[in-house]
């Protein structure tokens, strides 16, 4: 994932994530990172999926704002990212975890692996 720092600058890492069925992506963090400090002045994200496995050359380009839920929603979103990451139960004791909530924008899935390569975009509305 890639945010935005204060100066302008691009700062990446590596999250693990999961999905929702509308559409959300959900990782955790804590309040100390990079990520978190440029999230809360510039909500704007961009991520990529996949690429992994050598020959299965298809990916997920997203961009995207995000925020922080709370409440029920913050419930309902770490019971989804629970089922990915089932250790991410115990992380919930540390110190400044948070979750992000990320609602694309604007989605490019790429799929090299077949002649000709498929490449879909969609964009969707503010969020």
């Amino acid at each position: 994932m890639a945010t935005v720092s204060a100066n302008g600058a691009p700062e990446g890492a590596l999250v693990g994530i999961a999905t929702t069925g509308d559409m959300e992506i959900v990782f955790d963090t804590t309040d100390d990172t990079r990520k978190f400090a440029n999230l809360k002045s510039n909500a704007k994200i961009a991520l990529v999926v996949g690429g992994w496995v050598a020959g299965d050359e298809r990916t997920l380009q997203c961009e995207g704002c995000a925020d922080l839920p709370e409440g029920d929603e913050l419930e309902r979103l770490k019971e989804v990212y629970f089922g990915v990451f089932p250790e991410g139960r115990e992380r919930q004791a540390w110190p400044g975890i948070t979750y992000v909530r990320v609602r694309p924008t604007w989605l490019r899935y790429s799929d090299f692996t077949v002649a000709p390569p498929i490449i879909s975009e969609a964009t969707f509305g503010p969020n």
